[in-house]
């Protein structure tokens, strides 16, 4: 800070001949003791996208068009970081995440084209992220708070082709549509226990894929390899092992993960657990940029044999496209993929109580198969830090003893960065 000393008229008071060096030494006092309390040496950061979409869906009975988000974790946002250094080597920092829940694509349906978010309302605000944690360049990085357990967004964080907001192992715009078919009275399915995660997140493929009150650990990366556990309320813990590398031409992406949780509120049985086993591969060839994206997800129960008779859940997907730059605007990228699922979908019993979920019994259906599909193109504006995606998707889900009608989807959406 600089300030300008002037000479006073004659019969003005008399500062002295020094004001500047008396002003900027009372300056120097107060930013010390502000500092003191973490103000002004804790950097501030506010980030963050909007993201908004139009979806037109038919179930084989119905169709109709609704504007949504994209739901938690891929909703709009705005988000607080900032770090300061304690040593040369160790930094300390937080994170503060919030979304902006228009219209949550996760809790849509046929009956309810307004989705309510976390906080149980659409038009809403609601926390993703806050933690603080303390990282060192040598030693790694150590968090505490509401964050991703250690293998939470295991797959998707491989994908690097700039499709991910479009096309990832998540039945997202048909979430929580209900699955047409001939079921029993009582008995009912939605899409996102077509291949479910049995209450642990977001399925098919993303269990234990929502942040939790954790502590986790970050270790450095060694020649692009690095490692991660975490550990959460009653006993949930993950442990995350990943490689990020370029070997000449390609760009190779590696991840293997295997988490645990005894809690009934994330879909643990009383008295036992849920176990899952995720592992995938990114492959992009830099100058043609062809890429390829696998992911496997295997899921299951203790004790075995379980009262319900649940299976062992498998997921399978594969997404692979073309990354080019044809225009000024930025990359264009066409893709398809597929997502395979077996023994994986719930069924959900109502138990006599019609919307009174109190007394639902679920379980999953051992002989079960689903498959998705799709395509789609992103199209990158970088002057605007903006990405546009037009997209198709097809669900099919085979139940023993009930004729499924498939549902399809069109989305094309947009969001923006800030």
């Amino acid at each position: 800070m600089s300030c300008a000393c002037f000479v006073a008229p004659a019969g003005a008071a008399d500062f002295g001949g020094n004001c500047c060096a008396d002003l900027e030494e009372r300056i120097a006092e107060l930013e010390a003791t502000t500092a003191k309390k973490g103000n002004r040496r804790v950097s501030l950061k506010l980030s963050g996208w909007v993201a908004e979409q139009m979806v037109y869906w038919d179930d084989g009975v119905e169709s109709n068009v609704y504007m949504t988000g994209l739901g938690t974790a891929f909703a709009s946002n705005f988000n607080f970081t900032g770090e300061a250094k304690i040593t040369e080597d160790v930094s300390a920092g937080y994170v503060l995440h919030v979304e902006l829940i228009t219209n949550d694509v996760y809790t849509t349906n046929q009956n309810s084209p307004r989705g309510p978010g976390l906080t149980g309302s659409p038009n809403s605000l609601q926390l993703l992220y806050s933690y603080w944690y303390l990282k060192s360049e040598r030693l790694g990085k150590l968090s505490v708070g509401l964050q991703s357990p250690a293998d939470d967004n295991a797959i998707v964080s491989l994908d690097q082709s700039g499709s991910l907001v479009a096309a990832y192992w998540v039945a997202y715009d048909v979430f929580g549509f209900n699955v047409r078919g001939n079921f029993a009275p009582g008995n009912s399915m939605i899409w996102g226990n077509a291949v479910s995660c049995r209450g642990w997140g977001g399925g098919p493929g993303d269990c234990d894929g929502l942040p939790r009150d954790v502590v986790r650990y970050d270790s450095p990366a060694y020649g692009g390899f690095s490692f991660s556990t975490s550990w959460g309320e009653d006993d949930a813990w993950a442990i995350a092992a990943r490689h990020f590398n370029t070997l000449g031409d390609w760009k190779v992406n590696a991840i293997a993960t295997y988490g645990e949780t005894m809690d009934s509120a994330h879909g643990a049985p009383w008295g036992g657990k849920l176990k899952y086993t995720q592992a995938g591969l990114y492959l992009q060839n830099m100058p043609t940029g062809l890429f390829a994206i696998g992911g496997f997800g295997h899921l299951d129960q203790t004790p075995t044999p379980n009262a319900l008779n649940n299976p062992s859940t498998n997921t399978y997907y594969v997404k692979a496209g073309l990354r080019r730059t044809w225009t000024e605007l930025g990359a264009t990228i066409p893709y398809g993929e597929y997502l395979l699922g077996t023994d994986g979908a719930m069924m959900v019993n109502d138990n006599g109580t019609p919307l009174n979920v109190a007394d639902d019994v679920s379980w999953v259906v051992d002989g079960s198969k689903s498959q998705f599909w799709g395509v789609g193109v992103v199209q990158e504006i970088d002057a605007a830090a903006m990405s546009m995606w037009l997209r198709y998707r097809n669900h099919s889900v085979d139940v023993p003893g009930v004729n499924t009608k498939d549902m399809s989807t069109f989305a094309f959406g947009a969001f923006i960065n800030f």
